[in-house]
């Protein structure tokens, strides 16, 4: 019998250091390649008060699934694309099934995922095909959940713990590479193919970084190579929380958002380097920053959908009932809050598809302690805007700075125990304090809060 697979491309957009596709392409005889291009979802759109993404968000993901049909094709395979909107949820999973039955597909492959919804259309297909062999592996990340030393249940509840659990175990950083596929099962015609766009090599200045990322792998292998091609790797503790400058961050996060680089991928240069150029705090920070972001992929898939917020009897949908609370959430997006930092950052925002991460943590501690907003909104923004959007680190963090990142009520056995345990702590900057450390010159304020042509209020008092 014909082995035919069907490779779902989620957060996981490359060929190279695809273990899992490596895996597909020597069991199936034919593989059927498709991906469902990512949506606003009609919870996050509600809370965003948007109703498509951003645009430099939009660009950046049309751009990565280009670059990956692209390198399919070389390997003489063709992408599915399916689109889909918040208002027509079903379609993906109803165009999947349609794919799996006349195609006869014997074999599923996916990448597990850590988003609820991600997970619920894996398992929605899983559940109307049970008679599928399917491999579900955590393959972007930097451990797999066999190779974690504790329980996914037993998620450290904070990321000191965490840390301090899995940072010595050695990660499994050997390189795939794929230089075949199986061959295309019979030609499936999509509504809308995607379109070829062109690709350039990585940025080299920081003009281009903040408002010309180029979404897709070989644009992100390009950076990656060229951040470590400098001794900015040696540097990146004292400079990390800069607003603005290619040489202060790696800027890798967008790539590695889709999965267009893998965590393993950048792991493997900054031993490189290390190996080249010695390690110091700066070079280890890189690798912390990595193991924030597996902390918020453990933490994300243990929570499931208590993580967006409908814990304790909560409603799931709490849209802000004020006219002042709509009023003032307006303001926070279009970066006319009064607050010179948090202004700066939100049109930088808005005008680049990019923030720091100093600045979202800022951005977030404004609306939610100076505006008294419900910090989903901020979330779900944050994730209809940024080109780095990861469903774990955005929601994580968001709920980290609120004080809201644990586990639901009604999962808890013993609430009494529970009720006696600390509680987790909110995360209130001081915004002017902050302003002083990181922008004491007002640079970053004026190169944001001068060229945006809208106009900043006068006061910080409600205009209704």
């Amino acid at each position: 019998m014909k082995k035919i697979g069907l490779y779902l491309f989620t957060n996981d957009l490359r060929i190279n250091d695809n273990q899992l596709l490596h895996h597909a392409a020597q069991v199936v005889d034919e593989l059927v390649c498709v991906i469902v291009e990512p949506t606003l979802s009609r919870f996050s759109a509600d809370y965003a008060q948007e109703r498509i993404y951003g645009a430099h968000r939009q660009t950046f993901i049309s751009q990565s699934i280009a670059n990956l049909e692209s390198n399919l094709v070389k390997l003489g395979q063709q992408l599915v694309v399916i689109r889909s909107n918040h208002l027509a949820p079903d379609t993906a999973e109803q165009t999947l099934s349609q794919i799996i039955a006349t195609q006869q597909i014997t074999h599923f492959f996916a990448n597990a995922h850590c988003g609820y919804d991600e997970r619920q259309l894996i398992h929605t297909v899983h559940s109307r095909h049970p008679e599928l062999i399917t491999r579900l592996p955590h393959h972007s990340t930097l451990f797999d959940l066999h190779e974690l030393p504790f329980k996914l249940s037993k998620v450290p509840s904070s990321f000191t713990k965490f840390r301090k659990l899995v940072e010595h175990p050695d990660v499994n950083s050997d390189e795939t590479v794929i230089s075949r596929l199986p061959p295309a099962a019979t030609p499936i015609a999509t509504p809308e193919p995607t379109s070829t766009i062109p690709l350039f090599s990585s940025p080299t200045d920081e003009s281009a970084v903040t408002s010309d990322y180029l979404g897709g792998e070989d644009a992100g292998l390009a950076h990656l190579n060229n951040y470590f091609s400098h001794d900015y790797a040696l540097n990146y503790k004292q400079t990390r929380n800069a607003f603005d400058g290619i040489e202060n961050s790696t800027k890798l996060s967008p790539w590695l958002a889709l999965g267009c680089v893998s965590p393993k991928t950048i792991y493997r240069h900054l031993k490189q380097f290390e190996a080249e150029h010695g390690s110091n705090d700066s070079t280890y920070w890189i690798y912390f920053e990595l193991l924030w972001r597996e902390y918020f992929y453990w933490k994300c898939l243990s929570l499931g959908s208590s993580l967006f917020g409908d814990y304790a009897n909560r409603e799931l949908y709490s849209p802000n009932s004020s006219a002042t609370s709509n009023f003032n959430f307006a303001k926070w997006k279009s970066g006319n809050t009064n607050y010179p930092i948090v202004d700066a950052c939100m049109r930088q925002l808005n005008e680049t598809g990019y923030m720091s991460n100093r600045g979202r943590q800022l951005a977030a501690s404004c609306l939610i302690f100076e505006l008294g907003i419900d910090w989903r909104h901020g979330a779900a923004y944050f994730e209809s805007q940024l080109i780095d959007y990861d469903v774990a680190s955005n929601w994580g963090h968001w709920a980290y700075i609120a004080g809201e990142l644990r586990p639901p009520v009604s999962a808890q056995t013993n609430k009494q125990k529970n009720a006696n345990q600390a509680q987790p702590k909110s995360h209130h900057f001081n915004l002017a304090m902050q302003t002083d450390m990181y922008d004491p010159d007002h640079i970053f304020i004026n190169k944001w809060n001068t060229t945006s042509n809208k106009p900043v209020l006068n006061n910080n008092q409600d205009v209704l």
